[in-house]
Parts: structure tokens; sequence; C-alpha cells
């Protein structure tokens, strides 16, 4: 099985074009991206169950990897929020699943995003991490529009290797991440 697309061009354009850029005495410096972690809150789970199944089915189909649900670390009153109640569904991503993911959401799933003009480079922690809001799952091909009951968003999370956000920001720029321009934000 030949390995993905972003795999290849990161080991073979991006690290050498990154290393030259920051100055880096190896190529073991160079950033890098370790997994992708992409969560999704489904807050109609307190009252209809179902909906936590069909949001691990959805992560599923989307990540072709398989999704867990995630439960409530302490009870919400106000929210009828008991503690342990299922409340969401997540993923990780590393290797060759990971680059496939950055693939397709770069190229098939954010142009699909009405009126996308880019995603904002405002979503880095200080560290090199960036996160990224989705608004509704259906800009991904593998979600049928006719089979969505519930219009839902996702975060996603690129964790990397980088020290700082422009590190950060130029690793997923040399990826293809359509980033808005800086003075746009």
């Amino acid at each position: 099985m030949p390995s993905p697309r972003l795999k290849d061009k990161y080991v073979n354009e991006i690290v050498p074009a990154l290393k030259e850029k920051f100055q880096y005495k190896s190529v073991m410096q160079v950033p890098k991206i370790e997994k992708i972690s992409i969560n999704k809150g489904i807050g109609s789970a307190v009252a209809d169950k179902k909906q936590i199944d069909v949001g691990v089915e959805e992560l599923t189909a989307i990540t072709g990897q398989k999704a867990v649900s995630t439960i409530a670390k302490r009870s919400v009153s106000n929210f009828k929020l008991r503690e342990g109640m299922p409340i969401g569904a997540r993923v990780t991503l590393r290797g060759d699943k990971m680059y496939e993911f950055l693939d397709r959401l770069m190229s098939v799933a954010l142009p699909r995003v009405r009126d996308f003009r880019g995603v904002s480079a405002k979503g880095f922690d200080g560290r090199g991490n960036y996160t990224l809001g989705v608004k509704e799952q259906i800009i991904f091909p593998e979600i049928s529009i006719d089979k969505v009951n519930n219009i839902s968003g996702m975060n996603i999370t690129f964790v990397t290797t980088a020290r700082t956000d422009e590190e950060g920001y130029e690793l997923l720029k040399a990826f293809g991440m359509p980033f808005k321009n800086k003075n746009a934000n």
C-alpha cells in the first residue's frame, strides 16, 4: 500500500523547507504533526441516548477509525446532566490515517463550507498546537445529508511538536492549510 500523499510531501518538501527557514541543525528538530484529535459534543444526548450512537457512527465514517463516546466528568443540574452520562464522541488519529484525514479535510471538506474564505490563524495555543472548529458535519462527503437529523459541529485539534505558534503555523501552511491572511483576522 503506498504511503499517503501528504506524508511524502512532508518528508520530501516540508522538512527541507522548514529546516532552511528556521535554521535547524538537524532534521529531527523540524516540527511534525503528532496526532489529530476530533471531538464532538452532543448536548441533545441528555434527552435522547441514540444521539451518541449516531455521533460515534458519523465520526467513525468521517475518520475511518472507530470513535468512542465521552462521558460527563461532573454533574450539572441546570443541564440535567449527571456524572457518567455519555455526552459526546471523540477519535484520535495518528500515522497514515492522520495524513489521509488531513488531506481530505483540506482538499474536500473545507472548500464545501458555505462562504469559505480560509480558516483563522488565531486557533493556536501558544505551544504550536492548532484547534479548528467545524460548524456542520455535512461538509464531509462521507456523511449523507438525507440521513442527518441534527446538524452538529466538532473541534479538530492538530497536535504538533512545534515549540512556537509561528513554527506550527508554517508547518500547517506548508501542508496546505488554507489560512486567511494574517492581516485579515
